[in-house]
């Protein structure tokens, strides 16, 4: 029997031992499953600065309310760095005084567009609240300097292309080119490419009429031929150039763009199949004061110049933030978040009340067959376009382990942070706790994780983080364009789909 009892305790121990090789074997494989492609893996967090940008904002050179006079007034009252200028079919040359062609803003004031009183800053003055300012020219660059000190790079030769095209809208910046004819997109990022700039697509909804979809599903649902051609068109578009960054994902209150982190994950989804990512933006698009400071983008940089700033934008070291979000569905989620940590605090109570209006608004403008979109939302900005709560949240630091397949972000005044991997919501975690294991999603995630910062004063959105990038090989990434004519695909889907909806409630 004492015989028997050793041999059973040597096997045992034989048993465990092979377990335990197993396990390290398993838990190799497993920390061997994914190489994660942080677009932020340059970025010294200790000594970097982040620089509150505006990379879209008008003025009344082309159709905008505001001066420039008071478009810079008010983005140096709201905390801005970094400020490009970028009216429709209009090169921004200079702060000081109007440069250029007068041709666009004389046309849109022939159809009242714009009055085209221009207010430009001269080389030194003051504002109308009383602040001293000068301009100067360093290395190239030129700054607004204030008598606090303070200053604000202007991004050189910023514009708003296709002024004349319907919905076509390419931002651009470094590069002194211009498209005004009635064009589709093609004309103004081949042309940004050829002269050394880059570009962006602005809020894609508006082009694709996604803004009047009433629920997310249907929003960007590719089995829509529709959506599947803008989707293939704008993402063929991006694949092909690469100046032109990614989208714009969050604008002027995100009341055209509240399905725009949609179209971006089915992007990222598609960009990953390639080992590629898209970029986004966030922006306040403005048109009017109280609209300037809805949205921005920060640049990660050691200096504030145009060169670290386009060097930034090119290797996605930047995040897109809002003060607004317009989508119901990402409402829902995050104040079903705030309720399990933190209880029915006042600001659940906040969102879970804008969340009714905006069901109630949609449920209105269902049974009325109102061919428009709700735009109720989460705002931390008040009414007047001023900073209306304690703080805004901050990312301080992204530390990915590429061993243990980790991506950890700290943060400050932020409540939670969700984890989002191929269209997905996969993770929310505590702002404090804000750290994803890939190994423990191995079952949902394939191409791609981003993760979104929220707290009361708004939301910050990181790039991609691409998996396994240097595995995979390029696709096809080939589309139909059928130009300016395909303006109608959308106004069809549209139309039709009210018509749909009419007929169905005409038999309820």
């Amino acid at each position: 029997m004492k015989v028997k009892r050793i041999a059973v305790k040597v096997l045992s121990v034989i048993l465990a031992l092979t377990m335990l090789v197993s396990g390290v074997s398993v838990m190799a494989a497993s920390a061997d499953k994914f190489t994660i492609k942080n677009p932020y893996a340059n970025i010294d967090w200790d000594n970097i600065n982040q620089y509150k940008t505006a990379l879209h904002t008008h003025t009344n050179a082309s159709d905008g309310d505001i001066t420039l006079r008071q478009s810079l007034e008010r983005h140096y009252e709201t905390g801005f760095d970094i400020v490009a200028t970028t009216d429709h079919g209009t090169v921004n040359y200079s702060w000081s005084e109007f440069k250029g062609s007068a041709f666009i803003g004389k046309a849109l004031k022939l159809v009242g567009r714009t009055d085209f009183a221009l207010d430009y800053l001269g080389n030194e003055g003051e504002f109308a609240n009383g602040t001293a300012y000068k301009m100067e020219t360093r290395k190239g660059d030129d700054y607004l300097v204030m008598a606090d000190g303070r200053e604000m790079l202007r991004i050189p030769y910023g514009i708003e292309n296709n002024a004349v095209s319907v919905n076509a809208h390419v931002n651009s910046w470094f590069a002194d080119f211009h498209n005004n004819l009635p064009s589709d997109y093609a004309t103004a990022i081949k042309g940004v490419e050829k002269a050394g700039g880059l570009s962006v697509i602005n809020h894609p909804g508006e082009y694709t009429n996604a803004r009047y979809e009433l629920f997310q599903e249907d929003a960007y649902n590719l089995s829509n031929p529709a959506y599947r051609y803008y989707f293939n068109k704008f993402y063929g578009f991006i694949d092909q150039y690469d100046s032109c960054l990614g989208i714009d994902i969050n604008s002027k209150g995100d009341d055209r763009t509240r399905y725009e982190r949609k179209l971006w994950d089915l992007m990222l989804t598609k960009a990953a199949e390639s080992g590629k990512t898209v970029y986004a933006i966030a922006s306040s698009d403005a048109h009017q004061l109280d609209k300037i400071d809805t949205g921005c983008t920060y640049i990660l940089a050691k200096e504030k110049t145009s060169a670290a700033a386009k060097s930034a934008l090119k290797n996605g070291e930047f995040f897109a933030a809002s003060t607004c979000i317009c989508n119901h569905d990402e409402m829902k989620q995050i104040a079903d978040s705030i309720k399990k940590f933190y209880g029915e605090t006042e600001l659940y109570k906040e969102l879970t009340d804008t969340i009714a209006r905006y069901e109630a608004d949609r449920l209105k403008k269902i049974k009325e067959n109102d061919d428009g979109n709700t735009n109720v939302k989460y705002m931390a900005i008040d009414n007047e376009g001023y900073f209306n709560r304690d703080a805004r949240p901050e990312i301080t630091k992204i530390a990915v382990d590429d061993s243990e397949n980790t991506i950890a972000i700290e943060s400050e005044n932020a409540l939670i942070v969700r984890f989002i991997a191929d269209g997905q919501v996969i993770l929310t975690t505590k702002a404090d706790d804000a750290v994803i294991d890939l190994d423990d999603y191995t079952d949902v995630v394939n191409g791609y994780v981003r993760a979104e910062v929220f707290g009361e004063g708004g939301i910050i959105y990181t790039q991609s983080f691409t998996l396994n990038a240097e595995e995979k090989e390029a696709q096809d990434s080939s589309f139909l364009n059928l130009g300016i004519l395909d303006v109608l695909f959308a106004e069809i889907d549209r139309y039709g789909g009210l018509l749909i909806r009419i007929i169905k409630n005409l038999f309820n």
